[in-house]
């Protein structure tokens, strides 16, 4: 598939998507996020990389859906075009690489949401800003409201869909919306420090850690205990654990190049 939205290399087993439509203020479409599940489904089935950076082009993150896809279309259309965002955030959440948002400027609204869909996100110290602005045009914000609740609790999300402020970089850290802020022109370097440190590991590692960690959230504690004892039990046979066991026996870090 030739794509038309987004960039996309490899370098040092990380993967780089880099949303590229600046002119349109990087605004996601059905053709947008279906080239984006494109690029996660072959980096899933290729397993050539262990980490992915999503970040855009030009001085906006990400503005959202284009609301040209919104506005007087047919509701069969809208709904198939959100059908679509959530089949990609659903992939988002199946594939084993991690995922880190690099987030420069402004995520609002559906962008707001694309950072909140990912495993982490850096953000850039003065650049970077995080709005749920669907109520300021008479359209509340439904689906990104499922992943920024859950990164940041009840009454936070419900203050950002209220008002439709914008949140800066530091009090989103301090809500639980990102991982780390860093000064705007050291954020490329300091995204791809994290992902080489989370690159270091081997994919299946990450991609159990990160399966496990989304699935046991919505359990109960006793089922996602047990839950928890199966999959530590079936992890002990793998030669991932095993050889990493063993190199701490044997104080010699783990060799895991070829597993």
């Amino acid at each position: 598939m030739s794509y038309q939205h987004i960039l996309y290399e490899e370098r040092e087993r990380i993967g780089i998507l880099t949303i590229n439509r600046p002119e349109k203020r990087n605004a996601l479409g059905k053709e947008a996020e279906l080239e984006m599940m494109d690029c996660f489904q072959k980096a899933a089935e290729n397993r050539t990389v262990r980490v992915i950076i999503l970040k855009a082009n030009g001085p906006i993150f990400c503005s959202g859906h284009d609301r040209l896809e919104v506005l007087n279309q047919p509701l069969n259309n809208v709904r198939d075009l959100f059908q679509t965002c959530i089949d990609m955030y659903d992939l988002m959440r199946r594939i084993p690489q991690p995922i880190i948002a690099q987030v420069h400027g402004v995520a609002m609204a559906g962008g707001c949401h694309l950072a909140a869909g990912c495993d982490l996100v850096v953000a850039a110290e003065t650049g970077a800003q995080f709005a749920l602005t669907g109520a300021k045009i008479g359209y509340n914000c439904s689906t990104p409201t499922v992943a920024v609740s859950r990164a940041i609790g009840q009454k936070r999300t419900l203050e950002m869909l209220f008002t439709g402020n914008f949140i800066d970089a530091r009090r989103a850290q301090d809500w639980g919306l990102v991982n780390r802020v860093v000064p705007d022109d050291q954020l490329e370097d300091e995204t791809w420090k994290l992902a080489r440190e989370v690159a270091q590991y081997p994919l299946r590692v990450l991609g159990i850690a990160k399966q496990h960690f989304y699935q046991q959230i919505e359990l109960p504690e006793r089922q996602a205990y047990h839950y928890a004892k199966e999959l530590m039990a079936s992890q002990a046979q793998w030669p991932e654990a095993i050889e990493g066991f063993t190199a701490s026996i044997e104080k010699r870090p783990p060799d895991w190049k070829e597993i």
